[in-house]
């Protein structure tokens, strides 16, 4: 049993992990975003995460950033406005907005954005207002979105702890408690809890490559979920599909890390084969607004039918977005034997817990996971299967009973998950 930790004891222990902070700050700068001499970098972060922000600044400066732009967001604010504007303000995003994010795009700037918030600051928001000002941030402001998608800029989204977060994750210990050993679980899980983090990560990166040589070896047509929550779905794969996980590169030959952390190898399925039914495992934390326990069932590669015990109405606007949100962009295998499942932590939060569980996400694919993808057009992209969308959605699908089996072109069944675990392991 671990004994309360005093405010003063938790203060204490927050200024020891100054020196950790400073080493994390820096592996998001010079392995997430992969920092060039000169380069822009534009940090989105909350004002309840303003000292880890200042660490970031200054490891930005350090490794030669050209300038650093800070976007300031803070939940309280964000309600306000959802409580008190009417949704048609959410459907244009500011001309000046959108010249900031494109300009920056065009320039060859990296983003990064700072995740934490808590998973319930915008409970019981009208969720057809934060679902608008996400689609209008995804269609309108179409260089940024683009550089990202297609592999012009690079961007990377890591966490900082926030106070809401923090009590959701630790409901049983102090804000201060509750704020460190959120630190303490992000540093861990992130790899970022040792002298020489980024050492670390390109150790991590290596051991991506065999289970990525191995799927694309494979070449398989369709994988097949089951697990004892009443999942049974069989999802298709694109011709000339390639498996991605780690490292991320650039069109000009960047490499990066786009999550901080990550443990997932991921691929876009075919948009149009996809059939059965699929249970959550884990809550989804989306805008401010908690949905649990909740199933889709596909036909034709189509949701046609949903439920959730709590947060239906977010999962309908998430669905209706626009004509392919209720299609698949992207499915991704993890192992229950990572660091984050392993910690026994319910983040509540999609960086961490898509990490810790098998996962799809409904809405766009990923260009760089079809071959010759990243030259293609949108339309091109979706005739070859890899969905198009103004929305992504990850959602947690991995029990610890899960099995699925990767289905070659002959028919032939072969065990990729035993028990939530890679077959070999």
């Amino acid at each position: 049993m671990n004994l309360p930790m005093t405010d003063e004891e938790c203060r204490v222990a927050m200024a020891a992990l100054s020196g950790q902070l400073d080493l994390y700050a820096k592996l998001l700068v010079n392995k997430g975003c992969a920092l060039k001499e000169g380069q822009e970098l534009m940090l989105t972060a909350s004002l309840e995460q303003a000292d880890f922000a200042r660490r970031v600044v200054r490891a930005a400066y350090e490794a030669g950033a050209g300038h650093v732009t800070v976007n300031w967001y803070d939940d309280a604010v964000e309600r306000m406005d959802l409580e008190y504007v009417p949704l048609e303000w959410f459907k244009t995003v500011p001309s000046w907005e959108v010249e900031q994010r494109d300009s920056l795009a065009e320039a060859g700037a990296a983003f990064l954005f700072l995740d934490g918030s808590d998973p319930d600051a915008m409970k019981g928001i009208d969720p057809a207002k934060p679902a608008a000002r996400r689609k209008a941030m995804n269609t309108q402001c179409v260089k940024y979105r683009d550089g990202m998608d297609f592999g012009r800029n690079v961007w990377c989204i890591a966490a900082a702890p926030v106070l809401g977060w923090a009590r959701q994750v630790f409901p049983k210990l102090s804000d201060a408690e509750a704020m460190y050993r959120l630190w303490v679980a992000i540093l861990s899980v992130s790899r970022a809890d040792g002298g020489d983090p980024e050492s670390a990560w390109e150790t991590h990166n290596a051991s991506f490559e065999q289970t990525k040589r191995y799927l694309n070896d494979q070449r398989f047509d369709a994988l097949h979920y089951v697990s004892s929550n009443g999942t049974d779905l069989t999802v298709g794969m694109n011709e000339g599909h390639i498996w991605d996980g780690g490292a991320a590169r650039t069109v000009d030959g960047t490499s990066y890390f786009p999550n901080i952390p990550t443990e997932e190898v991921f691929t876009s399925p075919d948009r149009m084969r996809v059939d059965g039914i699929v249970h959550s495992a884990l809550p989804l934390s989306n805008s401010g607004q908690l949905i649990k326990d909740f199933w889709f069932r596909f036909e034709g590669g189509q949701v046609v039918d949903f439920g959730a015990a709590e947060g239906a109405d977010v999962l309908q606007h998430i669905l209706d977005t626009d004509e392919n949100s209720r299609r698949l962009g992207e499915c991704a295998l993890i192992s229950k034997n990572t660091p984050i499942r392993q910690s026994g932590v319910l983040f509540y939060d999609t960086l961490f817990d898509e990490n810790a569980s098998c996962h799809l996400a409904l809405g766009t694919g990923f260009p760089e996971c079809l071959a010759g993808g990243v030259d293609m057009g949108k339309d091109t992209l979706m005739a070859h299967g890899v969905n198009q969308s103004a929305t992504h959605v990850d959602f947690m699908i991995g029990s610890d009973d899960m099995n699925i089996w990767g289905i070659s072109k002959d028919g032939t069944e072969t065990p990729l998950f035993v028990n939530g675990q890679w077959a070999w392991e």
